[in-house]
């Protein structure tokens, strides 16, 4: 039987945490905090589930130097493809593809331990449209999530537009000077040509979902879009579908 399967009620196996409390003389909280943090072993196996059953014969071990302290709150940046959402419902989900086969660690002096606690109650911040595709921001941290939707008017988020269609000089004004959408006043923008069929976006102000709008209203068919940054934070080496950990040093 494997430390993460639950038997029947009747073979005298008990939770995890009860065990571990018994063993430690600590309190249940305390036992939870331990099993969380990925200190706990069962017959050598590492188990984060405090609810796991454990049988009387079975071996339960702690890390050695392991407190029983909760796990910070951390923040996943994510190179969502295209066509997946983390929002709506019926869509490829993004947060499926946070698996330890898509873990992009780099060459991070200070690597973040992966735990299961880390992908429950993550908010999205700064949502791209599904057919979007690029950097995505998800968090537990509530400075984090307070600094992008206080400060979101005034962190500027770069992207590559894909486009189809022809622009004059006028046209690429009308993108930079806010006009680009009839009757409504834009905060001007940097845009330029990056390549032939592909536009460089550095928005202030502007969410990537107005960014099909503006060219629509200068002649353009927007075909594919692609979001590198966001404030301080670029997507860097992140192959499609990959994630990491925002370090400890980084900010938007």
């Amino acid at each position: 039987m494997s430390p993460t399967e639950h038997p029947k009620n009747n073979d005298n196996s008990v939770r995890l945490s009860k065990r571990l409390a018994e063993q430690l003389a600590c309190s249940r909280a305390e036992a939870e905090l331990y099993i969380e943090n990925g200190a706990v072993q069962i017959d050598g196996v590492t188990v984060e589930h405090p609810g796991a059953r454990v049988l009387p014969q079975q071996v339960i071990t702690v890390a050695a130097g392991a407190k029983a302290e909760h796990v910070p709150p951390v923040t996943i940046l994510l190179h969502k493809p295209a066509g997946y959402s983390v929002q709506a419902a019926g869509k490829l989900n993004a947060l499926d593809l946070l698996t330890p086969e898509n873990w992009h660690q780099g060459d991070t002096p200070a690597p973040i331990r992966m735990l299961q606690k880390h992908f429950q109650n993550l908010e999205c911040l700064e949502p791209l449209p599904v057919p979007a595709s690029g950097l995505t921001v998800l968090t537990q941290d509530r400075r984090i999530a307070r600094k992008l939707t206080d400060d979101a008017l005034y962190i500027e988020q770069e992207c590559i537009g894909h486009v189809q269609g022809s622009l004059d000089a006028e046209g690429l004004e009308c993108l930079c000077n806010g006009t680009a959408i009839a009757g409504k006043r834009l905060p001007r923008t940097k845009v330029s040509w990056q390549s032939d069929n592909r536009l460089r976006f550095a928005l202030k102000g502007i969410f990537p979902e107005e960014i099909d709008a503006m060219c629509r209203g200068v002649g353009l068919k927007l075909v594919g879009l692609k979001r590198l940054r966001v404030g301080r934070i670029s997507m860097a080496k992140l192959d499609e579908g990959q994630w990491r950990y925002l370090m400890p040093w980084e900010r938007f």
